[in-house]
């Protein structure tokens, strides 16, 4: 194989990679507002906590059915319309926000975000399979995923200030507005590999020098993905992990709120505590799977001992409501940060056992799964709390520690091995 500059490498892979951080960051920080703005809304809409569970839910619901529907539309029609459609119609949702002040109308509003938001994930993961080698996939989905850690640490240091400033609903404008300029870039720069002006055949070569044995051409129907046993290895850990993740976007502002008395001023600095935590653990968890494939380890071993190591790095959240509320901070961001890192680990194995044209429709399904995982919990959250007050949230904290370490648990029985599966129909 012909020598690889380098510079042509930064220039073109880690731009595209640059382009996915953003978008990951613009969409934690969307979904995220409404939480934040929760201690404000309150006061107008005098809603209970099962009521705030039930509009998370519904943009659950519609993020689930977008995910499925965009993974196949990416996997048919490309990641550069696939995108531009899903951010372009989640802008849209996210400006929309503005024009409700009922509770029925943020429930409207959350169901348009949430169709709009499920097209990022399958077309950054795929995106990622296009533009990077296996080796290099963990390291490349780590990056950009903590964009959904940056996200969350902008949103509580940006959104109260700015909502006190200009109001409720200028915030939802300008949070609108940012997706789209967002997408005049990913318009302007994105192209396939093979189209890209000024990449050389060296990177090219390096790029599909590790393919899956794929010799078909067209997507794959999810009856067939459905398939494979590894398959439902993934969407079970899915449906176990995710609600974690969604469970900290949605209910620490109010955590911190009930039970150690933090107002919207003062619980910023908790929260960006939290996210800046989150992000340097996950990146740490992606280089450190990229250290471990360079010194020799094969794919199955260096993918299971990260994953085994993020599960029991979220054991000790279920101590948080028994500590002081540092304590409470560094182990939350622990568990974040292990969730992010297993999260991008998870996504990779995709594309390490998958040929690159089911990847879409595949991640489609794992977020469908997750996100309907993700839309009950919201709901038994509010409920629980609703019933116990501030002392639910050591039930809720209680089940987080587990959930990887089952996941990981049946993860490992129904993917043995994270080899390339040749699907030639």
């Amino acid at each position: 194989m012909p020598a690889i500059p380098q510079s042509s490498i930064g220039r073109h892979r880690w731009l595209i990679c640059g382009l996915l951080f953003a978008a990951t960051s613009i969409n934690y920080m969307d979904r995220q507002i409404l939480s934040l703005l929760k201690p404000l809304l309150d006061q107008e809409l005098h809603w209970t906590n099962e009521q705030f569970g039930w509009i998370n839910s519904l943009f659950q619901g519609a993020y689930a059915l977008s995910y499925l529907a965009f993974g196949w539309f990416i996997d048919k029609y490309g990641t550069k319309i696939g995108y531009a459609v899903s951010i372009a119609a989640w802008s849209i949702a996210a400006a929309s926000h503005a024009l409700v002040s009922t509770i029925s109308g943020f429930g409207f509003a959350r169901i348009a975000l949430g169709f709009g938001e499920g097209g990022n994930f399958p077309a950054a993961i795929k995106t990622v399979a296009q533009w990077f080698p296996r080796k290099e996939r963990a390291l490349a989905t780590t990056l950009f995923n903590s964009g959904a850690n940056v996200g969350a640490l902008l949103a509580p240091a940006i959104i109260p200030p700015l909502a006190l400033a200009i109001g409720w609903h200028g915030t939802f404008l300008v949070a609108g507005a940012a997706g789209f300029v967002w997408l005049g870039f990913w318009l302007f720069f994105y192209e396939l590999p093979r189209r890209a002006r000024g990449i050389s055949p060296a990177e090219i070569a390096y790029i599909e020098g590790d393919l899956a044995t794929d010799t078909g051409t067209q997507p794959l129907s999810w009856r067939a993905i459905l398939g494979y046993k590894q398959t439902w290895g993934y969407l079970i850990t899915r449906a176990l992990t995710d609600p974690v993740w969604w469970f900290f976007l949605i209910w620490l502002p109010d955590y911190f709120k009930t039970t150690r008395g933090l107002d919207l001023k003062k619980m910023g600095l908790p929260l960006v505590a939290i996210y800046a935590i989150v992000t340097v653990l996950s990146i740490f968890g992606g280089w450190v799977s990229k250290r471990l494939v360079e010194r020799g380890w094969d794919i199955t071993r260096t993918r299971r001992v990260t994953l085994f190591i993020f599960a029991c790095c979220v054991l000790p959240v279920a101590l948080t409501t028994h500590l002081p509320i540092w304590g409470a901070v560094a182990l939350i961001g622990l568990a974040g940060g292990a969730h992010q890192a297993w999260s991008a680990t998870l996504y990779t194995t995709i594309s390490d056992l998958f040929p690159k044209r089911a990847i879409g429709s595949l991640i489609g399904l794992g977020g469908l799964v997750g996100s309907l995982a993700g839309m009950i919990f919201p709901v038994v959250c509010g409920r629980v709390l609703d019933q116990l007050g501030g002392a639910g949230y050591a039930v809720l904290f209680g089940y987080c520690s587990v959930a990887y370490l089952i996941g990981f648990a049946i993860n490992r029985i129904l993917c043995p091995r994270y080899e390339p599966i040749a699907m030639n129909r």
